[in-house]
């Protein structure tokens, strides 16, 4: 990514930093409880590099956000009193913005909005990376009116992902889960082209199961997608590349009690997890690799009758040396509630979007910073 502008190629483009304002659109849309709390305060300390180096030189620093998906109107469940409050403490003197989807300008990606939000602004920083394959105001609107850069954060998650997809170590292993095939078919196709082996759990494997005739009793699966798993099956047979899919299943029976499973699943039952042989095998795959993707649990996690495959997946994750990646979302959440995500290489902080860069290589926001108004003075990184 050279030709992205950096903080560095923005601070020569301001002739300096000190005492100039800067716009830094970061993605604090942080879990919270049901009064409001913050869960997990893991995106505003991964905001932090990029703020205090703003800081450090003079910036005066304001950051935007989403938060939730309120509907275009002011929301009090999704104001950002309790991430301006945790930012407060973490970056004193770095001013918050109230949340950026509160006006419907912000998806609509309307000229007047981004106008709003560039006021007064000498200079754009987009530190937002889980907001990224969205082309929202904030961010694409930004670099065609102000000198702009991307964040550390965005710099990072850039650098660690692009290298997955031109240059990863074999043998390269991606593990999928979730529910829909239909949401990772891209991503599924565009791995194909790079890995060695494909790990497939979560409820997405019933249609897996679908397009190989076995029965899935009542597991949730997409009818309209057998075809597609069909097709992925035979075409990673063609290109000599390996999808484990589970030998056993985890979840209820007709009758609602907890049942273990084959692959094959009778009716009126349902699948929740992969069984424990499935997780040790796909362990086994895990730690044969030297470069490791996940995203995706592989069950119904938060129930924990069915976290046990998910919980093997992650310790595999943790103890493997191959070089761990885990992309956000679900298996994120997964990795710290199991304890484990300080053990792997990188977290990252957008599920969505750290699969739209792996299947296109490129996202709304980079295209944007590429095209920002400073970018024909050359970027240097």
């Amino acid at each position: 990514m050279a030709d992205i502008p950096t903080l560095e190629d923005l601070e020569g483009a301001l002739g300096g930093l000190d005492g100039r304002r800067i716009l830094v659109r970061t993605d604090f849309n942080v879990p919270l409880d049901d009064d409001g709390a913050i869960t997990d305060d893991f995106r505003i300390r991964a905001a932090l590099p990029t703020l205090n180096w703003l800081t450090e030189r003079g910036a005066a620093v304001v950051t935007a956000s989403h938060l939730g998906r309120p509907k275009g109107a002011p929301d009090p469940k999704y104001a950002m009193d309790a991430v301006r409050a945790r930012l407060g403490e973490l970056a004193p003197g770095v001013e918050l913005r109230e949340n950026l989807r509160f006006d419907p300008g912000e998806t609509g990606n309307d000229p007047a909005f981004v106008a709003q939000l560039v006021d007064g602004i000498d200079g754009y920083v987009n530190d937002a990376f889980g907001a990224s394959h969205r082309a929202h105001a904030s961010i694409v609107g930004p670099p065609q009116h102000v000198p702009s850069a991307m964040g550390r954060l965005l710099a990072e998650e850039v650098e660690v992902l692009l290298g997955l997809r031109d240059k990863p170590k074999h043998p390269f292993v991606a593990v999928l889960g979730g529910a829909k095939i239909s949401d990772k078919l891209g991503v599924v196709e565009a791995l194909l082209d790079v890995v060695d082996a494909l790990v497939i759990g979560g409820a997405m494997c019933f249609t897996f199961f679908a397009a190989q005739d076995k029965p899935i009793g009542d597991s949730l699966f997409e009818p309209d997608q057998v075809d597609t798993c069909a097709r992925l099956l035979a075409d990673a047979r063609e290109r000599g590349k390996q999808i484990h899919l589970p030998d056993d299943i985890t979840g209820v029976d007709a009758s609602g009690t907890f049942a273990q499973f084959g692959s094959r699943l009778g009716p009126g039952s349902k699948g929740f997890d992969i069984g424990p042989g499935s997780a040790a095998a796909f362990t086994d795959v895990i730690m044969d690799a030297r470069t490791v993707f996940w995203n995706g649990p592989m069950g119904m996690f938060e129930d924990e009758r069915f976290a046990a495959g998910t919980r093997t997946v992650a310790q595999a994750m943790a103890d493997t040396k191959a070089f761990t990646v885990v992309g956000g979302g679900d298996s994120a959440a997964a990795l710290a509630q199991f304890g484990l995500d300080g053990d792997v290489d990188h977290v990252s902080t957008g599920g969505g979007a750290s699969l739209e860069l792996l299947e296109n290589g490129d996202l709304p926001g980079l295209a944007a910073l590429r095209n920002s108004t400073n970018a024909e003075n050359g970027a240097t990184s």
